[in-house]
């Protein structure tokens, strides 16, 4: 009717607002799909107990790990020495836990050098077309192709008593370890950062920045490098427990640490020629490092169901 004063039903409709989903950030969506991962997260916590061990354990068991005492010689673990003595009658869990430092120290910072160098060639080669890409992945290749342990080995003794007399026995030992360790360790990385550029820099997004003008660099470091993280932190994780196999092979091998500095490697080195008669010895050294590795690949493990974006979980 003309002159009606009904308002249009159209006014009366009120959305609800509590309806509207809740905003979900990537990190809590990475983490949500990560703590379904049950051995993943048990993982993290033995990580962390055994790093938290290492760190400060010796500030509460505080025997010095050079103290002889040959009455306790190759004693089996007891309340004085919970992990027993070796042939110097010299506490293990305080050279465990002094050893600990270093096998993790060596393992991150190796791991820290390979994804850098990893991530630089890489970078360089998938965001580059021709000579320069071809150059950078024959170099890799190159890498790839030579054997590792027997190169490990030749470098180590070339150089130790160099770096030795340059920082002193340890330093010099944990500089060359870590460097020639990233050294061998950069090429799977390099090639997975390269696949994820040669996928990324042609998407939709990278083309519409690149047509608002902005330069390579910026493509690299705001657009297509914070995409292409997640296969590198999951090859960080399998990095880092490859670097303690490597030391832990050195040290067994007689090339790495000098004999007063015990790492794990070092300790399975010495307890060889004991396993009869004090077992435990090798037991503790052996258990921490197939501990760690353990937890360390079922933690990459989690990450890369984490991160895979075609992962429904």
């Amino acid at each position: 009717m003309a002159g009606s004063t009904h308002a249009s039903p159209i006014a009366d409709v009120v959305v609800p607002l509590e309806g509207r989903p809740r905003h979900i950030s990537p990190g809590y969506e990475v983490w949500r799909k990560f703590r379904r991962h049950r051995m993943a997260v048990v993982s993290i916590g033995i990580l962390t107990l055994l790093t938290a061990a290492v760190l400060f354990g010796p500030l509460i068991w505080r025997i010095p790990i050079n103290e002889i005492d040959f009455t306790a010689r190759l004693a089996h673990p007891s309340w004085d020495h919970p992990f027993g003595t070796d042939d110097l009658g010299q506490d293990l869990l305080a050279r465990m836990l002094y050893g600990g430092r270093i096998s993790l120290a060596v393992g991150f910072a190796a791991m820290a050098v390979a994804i850098v160098v990893g991530v630089l060639i890489g970078a360089i080669s998938g965001i580059s077309r021709g000579s320069v890409d071809a150059a950078l992945m024959w170099i890799t290749d190159l890498f790839l192709a030579l054997p590792q342990l027997p190169l490990l080995l030749l470098v180590i003794y070339l150089f130790r008593d160099f770096l030795k007399n340059w920082v002193g026995p340890e330093g010099g030992v944990f500089i060359l370890i870590v460097l020639v360790i990233g050294a061998f360790r950069w090429m799977p990385v390099a090639r997975l950062v390269r696949a994820q550029f040669l996928s990324l820099r042609e998407k939709e997004f990278v083309e519409a920045a690149r047509a608002l003008g902005a330069t390579t660099p910026r493509l690299v470091i705001r657009h297509i490098l914070p995409n292409s993280l997640g296969p590198v932190i999951v090859a960080g994780t399998i990095d880092v427990a490859a670097a303690i196999i490597a030391e832990s092979t050195l040290s067994f091998l007689g090339l790495g640490f000098p004999p007063d500095i015990p790492t794990w490697g070092r300790l399975l080195f010495d307890a060889k020629d004991y396993l009869d008669i004090a077992p435990h010895w090798a037991l503790f050294a052996g258990a921490a490092i197939f501990l760690t590795v353990l937890t360390i690949n079922f933690i990459g493990d989690g990450l890369r169901d984490a991160l895979d974006p075609r992962r429904v979980m």
